[in-house]
């Protein structure tokens, strides 16, 4: 189940990327498990990982070898996050690395390792091993669809976008593929995303790009306010379309920020959207707060709250819940007689009570709607934030009960 999404129908060929997707039998299912992506010489990357103490060995592989070098591939695989699995997990994430830069001859730090799954198994290196020579023969350019399917995993559709701009007169394409539905409250990214540009970029900013990026999409978004060892967001720049280098300077460089920009928000909110038993979409945006962090603080109190969003699945206009949550969010010297909270354009809150124009019918015409906004008007300062996250259902449960059954 999702709200308001439909899978991707085509996307737009990054010049200097091929894609490969193999179903290795990592999953019990049987179904596409693992995908390899390939870069020309010369690529640039940006990567953001998880702030999960806990964080799976091909996070750790990753972030190392990104430190050292521009990767020239990336290997994913689904059905197992290699993690909570110590020493030898790190030597299986090594293992990848080394397979993959044996088959397309570059260096092993050149390929960058990702897992997402279940937790605590070990990789099963022999399926990997022996699905290495299948996906070199897969490799094309056009292959993204098959390796947004390919990295999901209680995902119940595939998520990926495409924008094309022009640069200086160059035609430039940004293409990404995510996946994610539970575990989502990232504080980085989400659980995987692979977003590619032909854009040729400074490397130094290219890593500024990205985490700007990831600061107003992924890091706006939760389901369940758990962040997942495995979450990782790259960025990389082949160059291939041949357009001037970018550097943060100039109106070029505004223009691919703000396209970097789109593709993230999009990834993002396709997370939500599909998240784990969702049936609603909600936007929580905090007005007129004293500081960005109090905005983010109100607004990720209220779209964490099981209440709220038990509520929100039963279409139930409880006000009481939104103001509870607004109410223990930590705000000093908060001024309760100044907020104000909407329903979509619904005031249901004012003067630290109902607002007097409010009426159950009223509120429960926008419950109803799949998409709700939940707006909170501090009126302490000028400052702002917008969270995306999903309602808490039955469903919900049932996924995550059954997980590993």
């Amino acid at each position: 189940m999702s709200v308001g999404l439909s899978p991707p129908e085509y996307l737009l060929i990054v010049k200097g990327v091929r894609l490969a997707t193999v179903a290795a039998g990592i999953k019990s299912n049987q179904q596409s498990d693992l995908v390899l992506l390939t870069f020309d010489a010369d690529t640039h990357c940006a990567g953001v990982f998880t702030r999960n103490a806990f964080s799976a060995a091909p996070v750790i592989v990753a972030k190392n070898h990104l430190a050292q070098t521009s990767p020239r591939a990336l290997l994913i695989n689904s059905g197992n996050a290699n993690a909570g699995t110590g020493a030898h997990g790190l030597r299986n994430a090594q293992q990848c690395c080394a397979l993959v830069a044996d088959a397309i001859d570059c260096a092993e730090n050149e390929v960058l390792p990702f897992s997402t799954g279940v937790i605590g198994e070990d990789l099963p290196m022999g399926k990997v091993e022996a699905a290495i020579e299948r996906l070199l023969h897969e490799l094309a350019a056009d292959a993204w669809l098959q390796a947004a399917n390919g990295i999901m995993t209680t995902d119940t559709i595939a998520k990926a976008f495409s924008r094309g701009l022009q640069l200086d007169g160059t035609d430039v394409t940004i293409t990404g593929i995510a996946k994610g539905s539970g575990m989502i409250r990232p504080d980085m990214a989400t659980m995987l995303a692979f977003v590619t540009t032909d854009a040729a970029v400074d490397s130094a900013w290219l890593q500024h790009c990205l985490e700007s990026a990831v600061d107003i999409s992924f890091n706006c978004i939760t389901v369940d306010g758990d962040t997942s060892t495995n979450d990782a967001c790259i960025l990389a720049a082949t160059g291939a379309s041949g357009c001037r280098p970018l550097d943060g300077n100039g109106a070029d460089s505004e223009a691919f920020q703000q396209a970097i920009n789109q593709v993230l928000i999009q990834l993002a909110q396709m997370i939500v959207r599909d998240g784990e038993g969702a049936t609603k979409f909600v936007t929580v945006t905090v007005q007129s707060a004293a500081t960005p962090a109090e905005a983010k603080q109100v607004a990720y109190t209220i779209a964490h709250s099981p209440l709220v969003k038990t509520a929100v699945f039963a279409g139930d206009p409880n006000w009481g819940r939104i103001l509870a949550a607004i109410g223990r969010a930590g705000i000093d010297d908060l001024d309760i007689d100044q907020v104000r909270v909407y329903l979509d354009e619904v005031c249901i809150v004012s003067h630290g009570g109902r607002d007097p124009t409010y009426t159950e019918a009223r509120g429960q015409q926008v419950m109803e709607q799949d998409e709700i906004t939940i707006r909170v008007m501090l009126n302490r300062g000028a400052e702002q934030a917008k969270i995306w996250t999903s309602d808490l259902s039955y469903e919900y449960v049932k996924i995550n009960a059954e997980y590993r059954t």
